[in-house]
């Protein structure tokens, strides 16, 4: 075999690693002649063996240190460098040409790029440039690398998901000769009844009631209401919040560069609900409320809004609650074909504006006044997004499960036009499984995803009635 230049030895190795791999006779050698970890193959060419050499080794035997433009690599933060063909211009001196890592310019790659020049921060969020990357400090309740994300999911105070065991506090007041207890495990947004709401005691002179969220949370909100004792209003009117991730610690919230607590204003009424925020959001397993001005008594129903940690991360992609549970999505946003009434009656109508996962009551869904695959409910996200999953529930009219079990999804970007989502393997309409009972979440996911405006589901089998709680997944990209 003749001697190859430098450049032309880099062309040699690849192509007889291709012949080796492609030809039905090559072979390893029996003994390795190669030096420096080459690799030795027979019946490759007329020649009784080849070497295959690792980067920086040339020659028959892969016994010379090859030496060149690319040796060592002149390329800063990672950057390859690519040997280029001899030049006859006479402005051009190197052999070589840097090709950068994302992040990195400049001819050596030398230069990092602001990455934050484009502002790919949205909703808002602060844009940091690192090195050849970004970060974005984003405002509450929006997180996710580029504060895309809204981290507003209603956790369970009144969903119930959040389970009695789960509250405590410092105290009780028991009312009525002791008949009446007003427990902690009351506090929940939008409660009834005559005794509907955690009051502390009397005496309780640092009262407090605490949620064990029972794994570590993303909290970014809460929503507070008084209730009424005996025809009085009583609620709380300021009040701080402490958190801590073992139970036993705590560290009560604070302002980025403040040193004194934040005192939240709470409410004015028994009825009406005043929702604040966490900016920036709390990141706990206890979240504890701690009243400071109370009218008459220290009375409380709430709610918490966050999210799960891994569910909105950086990584997570475009999955979040568009907004039917946290009531992101308002009233109006929500049209159906027709909405039901049992026995007829008004007070009994299924609206569409009902049809809210985990939403309670005696009419807590959307079901149409017929029983046909001409039904639908629809929803206007107000402005175009990304749509990749359903999430579908059921209900009971009076005891009687009732539920939506197959279903298709249309969609479209001006409510006149419609498209209905296909299967991807059979281009079908795509009939999606739904529930198999009246209360269990059941997630579909839209593959591929969608782009839209409004969005219909339209049953097309069911149980007794269609019936119909749900959640949109998706983001605003």
């Amino acid at each position: 075999m003749r001697r190859l230049g430098n450049v032309n030895s880099v062309y040699l190795r690849t192509f007889a690693l291709l012949l080796c791999l492609y030809s039905a006779t090559g072979d390893y050698c029996e003994v390795n002649v190669c030096q420096n970890g080459g690799t030795c193959v027979t019946g490759v060419g007329e020649d009784p063996f080849i070497c295959i050499c690792d980067d920086g080794f040339g020659g028959d035997t892969c016994n010379l240190t090859e030496i060149g433009p690319c040796s060592p690599n002149p390329c800063k933060n990672d950057g390859s460098c690519e040997v280029i063909a001899p030049t006859r211009r006479g402005d051009v001196f190197n052999g070589y040409v840097c090709r950068c890592q994302p992040g990195f310019d400049g001819v050596h790659c030398q230069i990092n790029v602001n990455d934050c020049a484009n502002q790919p921060c949205k909703n808002g969020g602060a844009c940091r440039d690192l090195d050849g990357d970004y970060t974005c400090q984003c405002p509450s309740p929006y997180v996710g690398k580029q504060c895309q994300l809204r981290c507003i999911s209603l956790l369970g105070m009144e969903g119930g998901a959040i389970v009695e065991s789960q509250i405590s506090s410092s105290s009780v007041h028991f009312g009525i000769m002791g008949l009446q207890r007003w427990g902690p495990e009351l506090a929940r947004l939008n409660n009834q009844g005559i005794v509907n709401a955690w009051t502390s005691a009397t005496h309780d002179r640092n009262p407090w009631i605490q949620i064990n969220m029972q794994k570590k949370m993303r909290l970014t909100g809460i929503i507070t209401q008084g209730a009424s004792r005996m025809g009085t209003a009583e609620y709380i009117k300021a009040f701080k919040v402490a958190s801590s991730f073992d139970g036993n610690t705590y560290a009560v919230y604070k302002l980025d560069g403040q040193r004194n607590d934040k005192v939240f204003v709470g409410n004015t009424d028994n009825d009406s609900t005043k929702t604040n925020m966490f900016d920036p959001p709390i990141v706990a397993q206890f979240i504890r409320i701690i009243p400071v001005v109370c009218r008459r008594a220290c009375t409380l129903r709430m709610e918490l809004v966050g999210c799960e940690l891994n569910v909105y991360s950086n990584t997570a992609g475009c999955s979040e609650p568009m907004g039917m549970k946290s009531r992101l999505i308002s009233d109006g946003q929500l049209t159906a074909s027709s909405s039901f009434r049992t026995w007829g009656i008004d007070t009994f109508t299924w609206h569409p504006q009902y049809a809210r996962l985990d939403k309670a009551g005696k009419t807590n869904a959307w079901s149409p006044s017929n029983n046909n695959r001409s039904e639908w409910i629809q929803v206007d996200l107000e402005k175009t997004k990304r749509l990749t999953g359903i999430i579908t529930q059921g209900a009971k009219d009076f005891g009687v499960v009732q539920f939506v079990s197959v279903f298709k999804v249309a969609y479209s970007n001006d409510g006149e036009s419609w498209s209905t989502v296909k299967d991807e393997n059979t281009g079908n309409h795509k009939l999606f499984q739904g529930n198999i009972d009246n209360n269990t979440h059941k997630k579909n996911v839209f593959n591929p995803p969608f782009y839209a405006r409004f969005v219909r589901v339209v049953p097309w089998e069911w149980h007794e009635r269609i019936t119909l709680r749900m959640e949109l997944l998706g983001c605003d990209d």
